[in-house]
């Protein structure tokens, strides 16, 4: 299987000394859902530039730890080969840690899941009014598989 990840940060942001991770964990979460011929951007930013995003897109005029933009498109590159650009993932560098915090796990836990939830939703899953909670079994299969895909990267460890 191939796919593609690009990846950025939000210009006058430092970039993570974790950014380089970022591809070979998402490329092995994409084999294990059997995603093949996609590329998906992820961006890296603030919370004021998410906020933004989050009060155009969403209407919600504060920031978010992860939003996701669906594409969808396809297209060819110079070698032939054909690609879905499956979307893009936007994750707040400053609400990770506080995420972190709340949920009482790592930062590395934390990316993971911001990650994995930013490629589900992307692939068009949804949890509607359902969100992760501590100690809350998940109900809505998005959050399922969600969690089962945290327990199989469990020991990944892509923040440090």
């Amino acid at each position: 299987m191939a796919n593609r990840i690009l990846l950025d940060v939000e210009e006058n942001v430092a970039q993570p000394h974790w950014i380089s991770n970022i591809e070979p964990f998402l490329l092995e979460v994409m084999e294990e859902l059997s995603y093949d011929k996609e590329e998906v951007s992820v961006f890296f930013c603030s919370d004021a530039f998410i906020q933004n995003l989050n009060r155009e897109y969403r209407n919600i005029d504060a920031p978010t730890d992860v939003l996701s933009f669906e594409n969808g498109e396809e297209y060819t590159d110079d070698q032939g080969d054909s690609w879905k650009s499956v979307g893009d993932i936007v994750i707040s560098l400053e609400t990770l840690p506080k995420n972190a915090q709340y949920f009482e796990v790592s930062c590395n836990e934390e990316l993971k899941r911001l990650l994995i939830h930013g490629l589900l939703h992307l692939h068009g899953l949804d949890h509607g009014d359902e969100h992760v909670e501590k100690g809350v079994e998940p109900v809505c299969e998005m959050l399922r598989i969600q969690k089962r895909l945290m327990q199989r990267f469990d020991s990944a460890d892509i923040y440090d």
